[in-house]
C-alpha cells in the first residue's frame, strides 16, 4: 500500500496550517516582496509515508525535456496526478490549505482549471545537468497565479532553488539567494514577482518538487491559451499533455 489514508494527511495539513504564525508569516511574505519560505509545513514523517512513495510511483511517467541554453529535467503533469496520486490532490484541494493561503496574499485564491496540467505536477530532477534557467512563472490568466513549491526529495549538494527579491524594483537592492527544499519545506510567491532558476543537478544526485497553482481568475484569453498549450507540450509535459488539454477545451 501506497501512502496514508486521505483523512490521515488532510488532518496533517490542517493541522500544520493552524501550528503557524500567521501573522509572522505574513509580514515576512509581504516585506519579501510576496515570497516566504515555511520550513517543515509538513513534517518529514508524513512526507516520508505519503508523498515520497507515490513520487516514487510516478517516476516512470515522467517526460523528459531538454531545451538547449535553459532546461532539462522530468515532469508529471496534473492529469497523471489526478489519475494515480491522489495524496496530492488532498493537499492540493485542502480547504483549510486555500483558506491559509487566500488569506496570506490577500485574495480569493480558486484551483487552477482542470485543464491546466502546470495546476498540481511534480518536476523530477534525476540526471546530471538537469536544470532550469532564470523565469518568471508568468500567469497567462486573466489575473494573478500564486506557486507553492514544496520539497519531496533533496539528495543534492548541488541542485538548489535560485532566486532574486526585489528584481525590477528601483526603490529597493536586488538580492540573490539560494535554497535548498528539504522534504516538507514549502515556498510560496506571486509567479509575476519572483526571478528564479535551479542550478544543475550532480553526478548521482536527485531532487524531486511538487508545485501547486493557484489563481484569482480561471479565464484565460484564446491566444494565450494556445501559447501556454506549446509551451507546456514542448517544454515540460509533452504532446500527450497537449492533446489532452485541447480535447478538454473543446468540451469547456
Amino acid at each position: 500500500m501506497i501512502g496514508t489514508t486521505t483523512r490521515s494527511l488532510s488532518e496533517a495539513v490542517e493541522q500544520a496550517v493552524a501550528a503557524l504564525d500567521f501573522e509572522r508569516v505574513r509580514k515576512d511574505y509581504w516585506e519579501q516582496n510576496e515570497f516566504v519560505v515555511i520550513e517543515r509545513f509538513l513534517s518529514q514523517t508524513i512526507v516520508e509515508q505519503s508523498l515520497i512513495p507515490r513520487a516514487e510511483h510516478l517516476k516512470p511517467k515522467l517526460n523528459r525535456n531538454y531545451i538547449p541554453g535553459h532546461k532539462k529535467g522530468g515532469s508529471v503533469s496534473y492529469y497523471t496526478v489526478l489519475e494515480e496520486a491522489p495524496e496530492f490532490l488532498d493537499l492540493y484541494r485542502s480547504p483549510a490549505f486555500i483558506d491559509f493561503l487566500s488569506r496570506l496574499v490577500d485574495a480569493r485564491l480558486m484551483l487552477c482549471p482542470d485543464n491546466d496540467p502546470h495546476s498540481c505536477a511534480l518536476y523530477y530532477y534525476t540526471e546530471p545537468g538537469d536544470h532550469i534557467g532564470f523565469h518568471y512563472d508568468t500567469s497567462y490568466y486573466k489575473g494573478a497565479r500564486y506557486t507553492i513549491l514544496m520539497g519531496l526529495v533533496d539528495k543534492s549538494e548541488s541542485c538548489r532553488l535560485v532566486y532574486q527579491l526585489y528584481k525590477g524594483d528601483p526603490a529597493r537592492e536586488t538580492k540573490e539567494l539560494q535554497l535548498t527544499t528539504r522534504p516538507g519545506d514549502m515556498v510560496i510567491f506571486n509567479g509575476d514577482k519572483l526571478w528564479h532558476a535551479v542550478t544543475p543537478l550532480g553526478e548521482g544526485e536527485e531532487r524531486v518538487a511538487l508545485t501547486m497553482e493557484y489563481v484569482t481568475n480561471q479565464e484565460m484569453g484564446r491566444f494565450k491559451r494556445i501559447y501556454s498549450n506549446l509551451k507546456d507540450a514542448f517544454a515540460y509535459f509533452g504532446l500527450r499533455a497537449l492533446w489532452k488539454r485541447s480535447a478538454e477545451t473543446r468540451h469547456e
